[in-house]
């Protein structure tokens, strides 16, 4: 799978959010992250659906939500109704995550399941099947700008074997900038989430902190 960049706006200037979405993307990002988080399951606490369907007329481009909250079956079909293109849980925050799944698709959205670090992943073994995204933590939820853990880029190795043919992207979160990207690309991640390292600096800068990324990643695919 090609490798795409999916910015988070949690690293954005809030103040001016729509315009933040539509100049990363023309910056040359693929997917909008969105990061959910309810102060409960993570300790902060970020926006709603309210915010993403007011963002959803500023791109065209895939709405990636990753649902930091506890419970959240009782809140999917809002994000469905907000935009959101692929809706993810954690498998921590959710006793039935098969029926979370169900539900995530039968709304008509794309299903995905995210594990803290210290998660095992065979908690996903039984689940593959109702999957179309592995999202691994490479920090703790709750805040942007947190160091890289790199014990997960085993992990990574680990859920690429038991994904074998399926169609499921393996996304990271947390952590990602031009020196750690090539280590979770090379471990099979296509999907990489990253948020300060993409919107430090202006405007102007944001296309060059993308290609940075993107460099990187072939200079390791290359070698």
């Amino acid at each position: 799978m090609s490798l795409i960049i999916a910015p988070s706006v949690l690293s954005a200037d809030f103040s001016r959010l729509g315009q933040e979405v539509e100049d990363v993307m023309e910056a040359g990002a693929d997917w909008v992250h969105l990061d959910v988080m309810d102060g409960h399951f993570a300790p902060n606490i970020t926006f709603g659906p309210p915010v993403i369907k007011a963002l959803r007329p500023h791109t065209s481009a895939v709405f990636d939500c990753h649902l930091m909250i506890e419970p959240a079956d009782p809140y999917l079909a809002a994000f469905a109704a907000a935009g959101c293109d692929i809706i993810t849980v954690h498998a921590e925050a959710t006793k039935h995550l098969d029926r979370s799944l169900q539900a995530i698709r039968d709304l008509g959205r794309k299903a995905g399941v995210s594990l803290n670090p210290s998660t095992p992943e065979s908690v996903i073994e039984y689940v593959l099947d109702r999957l179309d995204l592995v999202l691994l933590m490479t920090v703790n939820p709750g805040f942007g700008g947190q160091a890289f853990i790199p014990s997960v880029v085993e992990k990574v190795r680990r859920v690429k074997a038991m994904i074998g043919r399926r169609p499921i992207h393996i996304e990271i979160d947390g952590g990602v900038t031009p020196e750690t990207a090539p280590m979770v690309a090379g471990a099979g991640a296509d999907v990489l989430v990253a948020g300060s390292a993409i919107f430090k600096g202006g405007k102007e800068d944001y296309r060059r902190n993308i290609e940075a990324i993107r460099r990187a990643v072939a200079a390791q695919r290359a070698a």
